[in-house]
């Protein structure tokens, strides 16, 4: 099985930090409230202390290395491969998932490239089923998403693999008939 691109690791990492660091916003909030407020507090002898400031020296860089750490095991654990039966892919650090996708249920294959990919070079490559990219929740359709879904590739292995997998969608479509 392959791996996705080596830059994958940086990809997960500022995910990880952007999503996080608003969790740890709140949280830095409320305990600051339980510990004399964000900017200090007096104590008993009248002098001012920075109480929960002191704390985010510590916090910060641990919160850091523990996002890079779980950047490193995502991209472990991140690998996928194209078998006779179809498109495969296995993910999860500590919940595994396997997917696979036959080549015949293959709808179309994008590629997109956000802004952060686009910086560091790379593309993600989203692969659409029939009926089953719809999520849908008892609100009714929540929204589209790619079943195969392949972040942090380089741009010429995405481009590469949608090529393949067009070309295997198309061939296993005109052998049933």
């Amino acid at each position: 099985m392959k791996h996705l691109d080596p830059k994958a690791v940086w990809f997960f990492f500022v995910g990880f930090v952007l999503r996080w660091s608003i969790v740890m916003f709140f949280l830095s909030i409320w305990g600051s409230a339980f510990l004399g407020g964000i900017n200090g507090s007096f104590d008993r002898s009248g002098e001012f202390s920075f109480g929960f400031l002191n704390w985010l020296w510590m916090i910060i860089p641990a919160f850091l290395v523990l996002c890079f750490v779980w950047a490193k095991l995502t991209y472990h654990f991140y690998r996928y491969e194209l078998t006779d039966a179809g498109f495969r892919k296995e993910l999860g650090v500590i919940y595994k998932k396997y997917v696979t996708i036959p080549y015949d249920r293959i709808q179309n294959v994008d590629i997109y490239r956000g802004i952060l990919a686009r910086i560091l070079g790379l593309s993600d490559l989203n692969l659409q089923t029939a009926g089953a990219s719809a999520t849908v929740s008892r609100f009714g359709a929540a929204g589209m998403r790619a079943e195969g879904r392949l972040p942090a590739l380089s741009r010429e292995t995405a481009e590469q693999l949608r090529d393949e997998l067009v070309q295997r969608a198309r061939h296993s479509k005109n052998q049933g008939l």
